[in-house]
């Protein structure tokens, strides 16, 4: 993005658009793996496949929940909704950590709890730039 007549708002907030459309398109990506591989999304989330799974209806009701949130953080940061993006970023570091517990305590491998751990780093620090971001830039951002 380039320096534009906002006072330079849009360059200064640049990067939180491509962080946070990072974010959600991984996780949308998650979500189709789901849909697309869900016994090899379960083992990469970190948990052991399991005789509820086989159906595969769990896997999707994960997959449209990714897809969906996933899509929503891109719209959000596309459009400058940063106070929407930052409550959406924060609230997901609950989700995130609750995950590395789920998957430690199901004698996941520790690289799958790193990944989910790690990621709630992600949306804290990104959560708070974006809140931060639509603080800056006034009512309805």
């Amino acid at each position: 993005m380039n320096r534009t007549d906002d006072g330079g708002r849009a360059s200064k907030t640049a990067h939180l658009v491509w962080l946070a459309v990072f974010a959600g398109l991984l996780l949308t990506l998650i979500g189709v793996r789901f849909l697309v591989v869900p016994a090899g999304a379960v083992r990469t989330f970190g948990l052991p496949g399991t005789d509820a799974s086989a159906s595969g209806a769990l896997e999707a009701v994960i997959a449209f929940r990714d897809i969906w949130l996933g899509v929503l953080l891109v719209a959000f940061a596309a459009l400058g909704e940063w106070r929407a993006a930052g409550l959406w970023l924060i609230l997901a570091v609950g989700v995130c950590w609750a995950d590395a517990v789920l998957v430690a305590t199901s004698g996941g491998h520790w690289a799958a709890v790193g990944f989910h751990v790690g990621s709630g780093i992600f949306c804290l620090v990104l959560g708070r730039a974006a809140l931060l971001a639509a603080r800056r830039g006034g009512p309805g951002t």
